[in-house]
């Protein structure tokens, strides 16, 4: 009853109640919720959870914002997720930490945002996605023209997906905050997208943490920082850069940590 005569309900926060029959019929004809948060959700409940929530997301014009982290969807949840995404015009910020997706999941999502042009925010920190994930979201990640952020820490991407990630920041015009942190991206990486950020114009925000950058990588980093007229804020901490003279002294122009 109160999802469906409610008028001002923006918010709601639901565990194993949504796979209440009356819960998620009345989330049908609900016009006011925008914002659906399932995060941690019991993995008992997770596949009927996941089943509610795509005929949910069919039908459903107002949701904008929906928090599946921590609920280990994997791939088969991924699959089934993907196919009603495409059908949902209005999200735009998507959540889905932990869920160990894999490589595949990244495929699917790499396939949604080629046409999708609604969504601003995607996190799948620890989804498993490696470099061949990685490689399918940077190529999409050409094409899309509305995600802002995106954060892809401890994916275990590698250098080839950090690469192809630094190509699409040379062609992307969009994407204002990126957090690779945590991906063993290593000194190859680290100058690739050093060479990344002499041509991109929007990225303000960039998390490298934790990834074995080294001082050669820090240097290439400072130099490019010399170009790009953009970025405002840069972690490098737990990267061992150990910079020195005016190397530090460009890096220390912006707000980091080493």
């Amino acid at each position: 009853m109160l999802l469906r005569t409610s008028n001002n309900l923006k918010y709601l926060y639901l565990d194993e109640i949504i796979c209440n029959q009356l819960i998620y019929e009345n989330l049908y004809e609900n016009t006011t919720i925008t914002s659906i948060d399932l995060y941690n959700l019991n993995s008992n409940y997770k596949f009927k959870a996941i089943d509610i929530l795509v005929k949910v997301l069919y039908k459903n014009s107002t949701l904008t914002s929906l928090n599946l982290g921590s609920i280990q969807l994997g791939f088969e949840g991924m699959k089934s997720l993907s196919k009603a995404l495409y059908q949902n015009t209005a999200l735009n910020s998507l959540d889905l930490r932990y869920n160990q997706i894999g490589a595949k999941g990244g495929k699917l999502l790499a396939d949604f945002l080629w046409k999708n042009n609604s969504l601003v925010s995607l996190s799948l920190t620890n989804n498993n996605l490696r470099s061949e994930g990685g490689k399918a979201l940077a190529d999409a990640l050409c094409k899309n023209i509305t995600l802002t952020s995106l954060d892809l820490e401890s994916n275990e991407l590698g250098l080839e997906g950090v690469k192809a990630i630094a190509d699409a920041l040379c062609k992307n015009s969009t994407l204002t905050s990126l957090n690779i942190a945590s991906n063993n991206i290593v000194l190859e990486g680290g100058k690739a997208l050093a060479d990344a950020l002499c041509k991109n114009i929007t990225l303000k925000n960039l998390n490298l943490y934790y990834n074995e950058l080294r001082s050669e990588g820090g240097k290439a980093l400072a130099n490019s920082l010399c170009k790009n007229i953009t970025l405002k804020n840069l972690d490098l901490r737990n990267n061992y850069i150990g910079l020195e003279g005016d190397c530090q002294q460009t890096i220390l122009k912006f707000e980091y940590t080493v």
